[in-house]
């Protein structure tokens, strides 16, 4: 999708943000807080910290690739095109990690050092894995913790809930591996060029990338549906 060029700090940050996988993670965490029975003040919470975590994977994302991102043309990446400086993008960061702590924590001691931990790894992710064949991993680890943080989530800090099963765990995990490989598919091309020699890409340059799209939709369908199993099996949702 291509963007016009925008006007105002606002609106660059937003499409830097990377929105739609950032509002997707926000609204699928808040609903299965919702569905676990937690009430409406918690799931405003959990939404409120899963947002600014997504923030700033998405904010680094596009700091960190600027230049790729300029070699490769892209138009709706602002920082690139130089509609928002990558200097202004950090301090936002910087300034939305200071928030995203204290939320965290307030979900209860271990849920928020589970989110934190989760967040670090996908930042982890833009700064060095997106480059290897271990790419997968800090999916697999980032989506893992979130049941931890789901399951020991409360308000008022402290320790709440019980650990998630190694079932639902195990799934997240496969899920956030399904999820990556989906992510990568639109920017094979791209990666090749400019030497982003991810998993994905490396099996795609094998088995091709028609192929590669089908393996990973039903891989990532399949994990979504086990841990919808799970969560039912387990009666966490209410």
């Amino acid at each position: 999708m291509k963007f016009a060029k925008p006007r105002g700090l606002f609106l660059s940050l937003v499409l830097s943000s990377h929105p739609l996988p950032t509002a997707a993670m926000t609204i699928a965490l808040t609903v299965a807080a919702a569905l676990t029975g937690r009430p409406g003040v918690e799931c405003a919470l959990v939404a409120a910290t899963v947002l600014s975590g997504q923030l700033t994977v998405g904010w680094l994302n596009d700091v960190l690739d600027r230049n790729r991102d300029k070699e490769a043309g892209r138009t709706d990446k602002p920082i690139a095109m130089g509609w928002v400086d990558a200097s202004a993008v950090t301090f936002t960061i910087a300034c939305v990690v200071l928030l995203m702590i204290p939320l965290s924590i307030a979900n209860g001691t271990v849920a928020g050092i589970a989110h934190i931990a989760a967040v670090a790894s996908a930042w982890l992710y833009n700064l060095w894995f997106k480059k290897s064949v271990l790419s997968f991993l800090p999916y697999a680890a980032s989506f893992g913790l979130l049941p931890a943080f789901l399951s020991y989530g409360g308000l008022g800090g402290g320790l709440h809930g019980s650990p998630p099963t190694i079932e639902i765990t195990v799934l997240a995990a496969l899920l956030g591996i399904g999820i990556h490989f989906l992510n990568a598919l639109p920017d094979l091309v791209e990666d090749n060029k400019t030497g982003v020699r991810h998993l994905p890409l490396r099996i795609a340059l094998r088995v091709g990338a028609p192929k590669l799209l089908l393996i990973s939709i039903i891989f990532t369908a399949l994990a979504g549906v086990g841990i919808v199993v799970a969560a039912l099996t387990v009666g966490l949702v209410q």
